[in-house]
């Protein structure tokens, strides 16, 4: 779909499709079309916002260490908490995938490299010094009633240990930690990996996998649900990490190089509009299959390499990657075309005495407009969001209330703080939209309001 002002092509804000170069290498033919997917950037930003209600309910959950907790805790939290978990965060970063491709045919490798490091590297580093500290300060105060400030703990936070074992995550301290932002340290070190790759495997050699793929996808039926089988050999013989919302850190690699692959070639994305019936059919019968199976494997469900907890991982890497595409795929119905002359279903009839707006001096649509702040509010949304549920939870905690107010007040205050922090004090100046990895705002264009020509007067013949 056109955009006047196009939208970020990933949760790093990178703008696609203002470029003719932009445009996907579809063949001919090719019904899908593999350009940007524009309707994800809302679904994104729900995400985001999902993670307050998952961050808010593990406040109340009995088993989760978080870093407030409530007096009283819930079973119920744990249902609520676990709902995304299985497809939420491996979406994130296959949707970061196909905004990667765009990026990385735009810029180079080297481009896109640089841009990584700069989009990603810098909203890390300054969200892990200013932000990422409040939640383990909260944590201490509320653990040991130790009436400490946040000036005399930083010193405390900021005592690093390196641990190349465990990487990418090297940095390590008994309170410093990345936090939330452990997704932009996967997502900077996947993108600096799949420039690597870019750089060392011959483009012939990548065409002709991507075409042989491709056509075999759009000849056979089922092939949408391949990437499940190795995703879930990993998942069994790898194990999970809870600390990395339910899924192994490198599980997430194979997620973002998936969804890189995806968007490659518009016949896989033909291939997914038609078998989507059948996979989420086969995300529905694993989900039920591997619920009973983890719960029986009981704590040993994401590390034991009992045949149990094994096969219960395999149905959970399965699971995960249908409902990821059958998400994709369901929001990909294509549309019924509109008959030829009809107006668009919001067109609203001219003025009789309406004259043709300048085609260059045309603003964007409401739609467009909405779709771009959106899109590139994705990332400081994530980067502040956590800081402040946690500080509105460690308030709303002390109060005698039951479990489903104080859940509904930690949600409902954090959204909107987090909306009017995003609004106030991130986007609106050079410096913080910089620090927060989004690209300088652009300058809007004014209309200039043109005099209508006098008429002319009819020319007399002498």
């Amino acid at each position: 779909m056109p955009q006047t002002t196009p939208p970020t092509d990933d949760r790093t804000g990178d703008r696609t499709g203002d470029r003719a170069g932009d445009r996907t290498d579809d063949r001919a033919g090719d019904p899908a079309g593999g350009g940007r997917r524009t309707e994800l950037d809302p679904l994104r930003v729900l995400m985001v916002a999902g993670l307050v209600f998952f961050h808010a309910a593990l406040v109340f959950d009995a088993h989760d260490d978080f870093y407030v907790r409530n007096a009283q805790t819930t079973e119920l939290a744990l249902v609520v908490a676990a709902a995304g978990v299985l497809w939420a965060m491996p979406l994130l970063f296959f949707v970061a995938g196909l905004g990667a491709w765009h990026s990385l045919r735009r810029r180079g490798t080297g481009g896109f490299a640089a841009e990584r490091v700069r989009r990603l590297g810098v909203p890390l580093v300054f969200g892990t010094l200013a932000l990422v500290p409040v939640p383990q300060w909260l944590r201490l105060r509320g653990e040991t009633h130790q009436e400490i400030s946040y000036l005399e703990f930083l010193p405390r936070f900021f005592r690093i240990r390196l641990e190349p074992g465990n990487f990418p995550f090297v940095l390590q301290g008994d309170y410093f930690e990345t936090g939330h932002l452990w997704f932009l340290v996967l997502l900077l070190t996947f993108s600096l990996i799949l420039a690597v790759l870019r750089w060392w495997l011959p483009a012939g050699r990548a065409d002709r996998l991507r075409e042989r793929a491709a056509a075999y996808a759009l000849r056979r039926r089922g092939v949408p649900l391949l990437p499940a089988v190795p995703l879930a050999l990993f998942c069994a013989l790898a194990g999970l990490e809870q600390e990395y919302a339910g899924w192994n850190r490198w599980a997430y690699l194979i997620f973002f190089l998936l969804g890189f692959a995806f968007t490659a070639d518009g016949r896989f994305r033909a291939a997914l509009r038609r078998d989507v019936r059948l996979v989420v059919a086969a995300g529905v019968v694993l989900f039920l299959a591997g619920v009973p199976v983890m719960l029986a494997a009981g704590d040993g469900a994401f590390t034991a390499l009992t045949p149990l907890a094994m096969t219960g991982r395999f149905l959970y890497g399965a699971a995960g990657w249908c409902w990821l595409v059958s998400i994709l795929g369901l929001l990909d119905r294509p549309r019924r075309p509109r008959p030829a002359g009809a107006p668009a279903p919001d067109a609203r009839p001219p003025a009789p005495d309406a004259q043709p707006p300048d085609s260059d001096a045309r603003a964007p649509g409401r739609t467009s407009r909405r779709r771009a702040y959106l899109a590139e509010a994705v990332l400081p949304l994530y980067v502040l969001h956590q800081p402040i549920v946690v500080a509105v939870a460690y308030v709303v905690v002390r109060w005698d209330a039951p479990i489903a107010a104080k859940y509904v007040t930690i949600v409902a205050v954090s959204l909107v703080l987090l909306a009017a922090s995003y609004d106030l004090l991130v986007r609106r100046t050079a410096l913080t939209r910089f620090l927060f990895g989004m690209r300088p705002a652009r300058p809007r264009r004014t209309r200039v309001p043109t005099r209508p020509s006098p008429p002319r007067r009819p020319r007399q013949d002498r």
